[in-house]
């Protein structure tokens, strides 16, 4: 299954490194157990939105190591792919291994990445109108980051446009996880839903010159990408990608909001059970695909 890391450092960039390749349990690492895709969205110092990904595993993706190593950012978000091709599929690689699909998606200046999956496509792009020009792929995925931008658009606010999306599929159609991360310049959002996959979150301090990378070859370089002051970042993550103390499972239904002043605020933004609930162990609600 998919997995999910993501970053908030305010307005302070800091080196995204050690996090993607170094840590105990990198993305690095969770990316060769996860092999159909690798991303990188992240927000330059002039506030636009970057992404590098390919339909590859970390491994076997070069510029997944390239990049990593040279981001330097305040707000990021990385994902690796695990796909259950659908059914019908007459090729080795089949859509779900293109990389229009492949994760993060960019939606009116926002990067969605998501881990899980839900059906009935064809009911979810009738539901999204004039918003279904903004996607360009075949994955669920991609169609939930729209439905985020229809709704955040029509209530101005992305916390309640990611709480009515996620709504609206969890009543409407079959699902199994809508865990997602989503950033914005200066802000990170995530919601974990239902209980069926985890996402954690913690809150560390980087000073200059810390090493946390023990004996890495990126030992030399520090987590701070400038200046000397300590800095604080949010850290979510689907699994801990250290084995610090200091992270904390979302709650089910849980979804934090971390502004460009690093506050945390916390809310339950699916209060009711899914209405068609897929446990991981039955066959992906998409597996109904010709």
């Amino acid at each position: 299954m998919c997995r999910l890391f993501g970053f908030n450092s305010g307005k302070d960039a800091i080196h995204a490194a050690y996090w993607l390749l170094e840590a105990p349990d990198s993305m690095l690492d969770q990316g060769e157990r996860n092999p159909d895709g690798t991303g990188i969205g992240w927000f330059s110092a002039d506030g636009t939105a970057r992404m590098d990904k390919q339909p590859l595993a970390t491994d076997t993706d070069p510029s997944f190591v390239r990049e990593a190593k040279r981001v330097d950012t305040a707000q990021l978000v990385s994902h690796v792919r695990m796909t259950l091709l659908p059914k019908g599929s007459d090729s080795a690689l089949g859509k779900d291994h293109l990389l229009v699909d492949t994760h993060p998606f960019l939606i009116d200046d926002r990067l969605m990445a998501h881990n899980g999956g839900f059906g009935d496509l064809e009911k979810l792009d009738e539901h999204l109108g004039p918003y279904l020009a903004q996607v360009k792929g075949h994955t669920d995925s991609e169609r939930f980051a729209a439905l985020i931008a229809k709704e955040s658009a029509a209530s101005g606010d992305v916390v309640e446009g990611i709480s009515t999306a996620a709504t609206w599929i969890s009543q409407n159609l079959p699902m199994y996880s809508l865990n997602t991360i989503v950033i914005a310049e200066g802000n990170l959002y995530a919601l974990r839903y239902p209980d069926q996959r985890s996402l954690h979150v913690a809150r560390r301090t980087v000073t200059p010159g810390d090493d946390w990378r023990g004996r890495s070859s990126l030992a030399e370089h520090r987590l701070r990408a400038e200046g000397t002051d300590d800095v604080s970042v949010v850290l979510v993550a689907s699994e801990r990608v250290d084995d610090s103390d200091d992270w904390r499972l979302l709650n089910p239904g849980e979804l934090i909001h971390v502004d460009p002043d690093l506050n945390v605020t916390s809310q339950v933004a699916v209060a009711d059970p899914p209405a068609m609930l897929h446990p991981p162990h039955e066959p992906d609600p998409n597996d109904d695909r010709d």
